[in-house]
């Protein structure tokens, strides 16, 4: 694994270290709510990362063991990424995400459908889609 260059001791700043821009965090998104995805996946997410980066991106995550690549069942021109079990311990801070902007900013009612399942049961709904995404 690449070592990480830190800044400082300081656990923030050493995640930041690691996932310091947004497009780690939406791939990471798209993996835990898709569980599997191409290259081709990520490309056509509505934020519309270039291919340098999510190229770059997807390296970072995979040298930080966050996603691994597996081989795709259909073609042997691709891959599917899959996260780690690094990378779906980090459910309860998209969830919390997820809480935070709801309380602060607009959201779609989409959205608000799901908050209100995790808020009824965080616990099981964390739960749930751990086990899913482990499968």
């Amino acid at each position: 694994m690449k070592e990480v260059k830190k800044r400082s001791e300081c656990p923030i700043s050493c995640t930041l270290d690691v996932f310091g821009d947004k497009w780690s965090f939406l791939i990471i998104r798209d993996l835990m709510f898709a569980k599997e995805c191409t290259y081709g996946d990520f490309l056509k997410s509505a934020e519309g990362i270039a291919t340098n980066i999510l190229a770059s991106r997807l390296l970072m995550l995979e040298e930080n063991k966050v996603i691994e690549k597996l081989e795709h069942p259909k073609s042997k021109a691709k891959v599917l990424y899959k996260l780690t079990r690094k990378g779906i311990d980090l459910l309860p801070v998209l969830i919390e995400m997820h809480l935070w902007f709801e309380k602060h900013f607009p959201i779609s009612e989409e959205k608000k459908a799901m908050l209100e399942i995790i808020k009824k049961d965080k616990t099981e709904f964390i739960e749930n889609l751990t086990k899913n995404l482990e499968s």
